[in-house]
């Protein structure tokens, strides 16, 4: 019924996670509406994104240098060490500018059931920055869920003899709760009243 070329831009943008037949709809007729400028640079931040962003090679954040923004940050706290499930939590945190110490990002979280265990979330990466930096402090910034304490408690098992202070933000995140959309006076409480993992 519609024209091929608005049907293909319809099931490019069914690609992408929480949008399903209306919303590409009206997605695809709002982009013709767009300056013929607006369009190239949409199409070209696009191909930009998809070729130039990587993981960082010291952190796994996403970034388009070898390092990040954060690593390459000489001003940054560097015994402080912040353990996120993905790369979307630093920017958040990034966002609220409550932190100043380093990240790292893990491959997943342990899931058995989804089939992700401990082999398959990037501990190797962490443990080998434990060695060749010096943390005073873990901070596990999972979201409140089974697998993000599975997780924690695994890392932390590990991590026993190493005399690093493990602790996990507080509670007041809800149970189940994607960090994205957890407000940012409760994320900076969880942060600042963060509790040590027995």
């Amino acid at each position: 019924m519609y024209p091929d070329s608005i049907k293909e831009l319809i099931e490019s943008f069914k690609y992408l996670p929480g949008i399903g037949e209306k919303t590409a709809e009206r997605l695809a007729f709002s982009t013709l509406d767009l300056e013929e400028e607006q369009i190239e640079m949409f199409s070209s931040s696009l191909l930009d994104v998809h070729s130039k962003i990587h993981k960082c090679k010291n952190c796994n954040t996403l970034t388009d240098y070898d390092l990040c923004s954060i690593c390459s940050d000489e001003t940054r706290q560097n015994n402080v060490l912040c353990v996120v499930e993905d790369s979307k939590s630093v920017f958040l945190f990034e966002k609220l500018g409550m932190f100043s110490g380093k990240y790292h990002v893990l491959d997943a979280l342990i899931s058995p059931l989804d089939g992700i265990n401990p082999e398959d979330i990037g501990l190797n990466k962490l443990l080998d920055r434990l060695h060749n930096e010096s943390f005073d402090e873990i901070i596990f910034a999972f979201k409140p869920s089974i697998e993000g304490e599975t997780t924690s408690l695994y890392i932390k098992k590990i991590l026993d003899g190493m005399n690093i202070k493990v602790t996990r933000l507080a509670s007041g995140v809800p149970i189940g709760a994607d960090m994205e959309y957890v407000d940012s006076l409760t994320l900076e409480r969880a942060l600042r009243d963060r509790k040590v993992i027995e």
